[in-house]
């Protein structure tokens, strides 16, 4: 839902005789535009390797979104509260890996901050009032959400309490794409959704650049990096938002109130993985420059 980074793509010379090119493809999933682009010997292949990363992408949004009422998290959320509820071992694992970074970040990152992101609508420039707040506040605590390894399920102990992957989860999917690339013998490529990238190999001896765009203006870009066979996530204020009465409000919480975290603008991470990144850029915005 971010789309912080902007990719420079550098040309690539190739013999008529190889035919071998950059590929880029682009489609709208998970609510933000994902691309890919790879080094392959063909059109063709290159369009059935993209579409099998799209095709992950796609998987782990059906498994994760709050938008499907279909979906494995929507279910858990709609029945966790009242008992123990049995999950699939990649949802197991991701919730889980949530849970760790939020005891890492002291609470700042935290998968529960939907029990009141809930009652935002930014599209429809919609908040919640303060005695809105008040009341679903308490659903907020990453300690509401216990494990039970033993049965793979989880359960919630409070009423009201519910996960969104928002974080984490474009993250892991930008990591599930490119290891379905790397399965497929992929060298040289790059998978991005939103503000959440990573990078296989480089450019043949060039790295990727990845520019991170000016919070005040879609159009800027107030720095430039150059990069390979890592990840890289931003975190802003600028992209699901509205302004009402000179104050922002986006969709980046603080746990601690249940109010749009406001003392950053942008967050930028580098790391090995995208889930990592997409994690800790998140935490790092919400917690701020020092403390993060």
């Amino acid at each position: 839902m971010r789309s912080s980074l902007v990719m420079w793509t550098l040309l690539a010379l190739c013999s008529p005789a190889t035919r071998a090119e950059w590929i880029l493809r682009e489609q709208a999933i998970m609510g933000t535009r994902c691309a890919v682009e790879l080094w392959a010997a063909d059109r063709a292949r290159a369009d059935a390797l993209a579409n099998t990363a799209f095709a992950e992408m796609r998987r782990v949004d059906r498994l994760m979104s709050t938008y499907r009422a279909d979906s494995e998290l929507s279910q858990l959320n709609d029945s966790a509260a009242d008992g123990p509820v049995a999950i699939g071992k990649e949802l197991f694992d991701l919730i889980g890996q949530s849970l760790d970074y939020s005891r890492l970040t002291e609470g700042a990152f935290d998968v529960t901050y939907a029990s009141v992101g809930y009652l935002y609508d930014y599209r429809g420039h919609h908040r919640p009032n303060p005695q809105q707040i008040a009341a679903a506040r308490p659903g907020i605590d990453y300690r509401h959400v216990i494990l039970l390894p033993d049965r793979a399920a989880i359960r919630y102990t409070r009423k009201g309490t519910r996960v969104d992957l928002g974080g984490i989860a474009k993250g892991y999917a930008v990591d599930r794409a490119i290891e379905v690339l790397r399965a497929a013998g992929v060298t040289r490529a790059m998978v991005n959704a939103g503000g959440d990238t990573r990078l296989i190999g480089d450019r043949f001896g060039k790295p990727w650049v990845v520019g991170v765009r000016d919070p005040n203006d879609r159009g800027k870009v107030i720095l430039r990096i150059p990069l390979t066979e890592t990840a890289i996530s931003t975190s802003g204020d600028y992209e699901r938002y509205f302004d009402e009465g000179g104050v922002r409000y986006h969709h980046i919480l603080d746990p601690r109130t249940g109010d749009s975290a406001r003392l950053l603008r942008s967050a930028t991470v580098i790391a090995s993985t995208a889930t990592r990144t997409d994690a800790l850029s998140t935490s790092v915005f919400v917690m701020g420059a020092q403390r993060g």
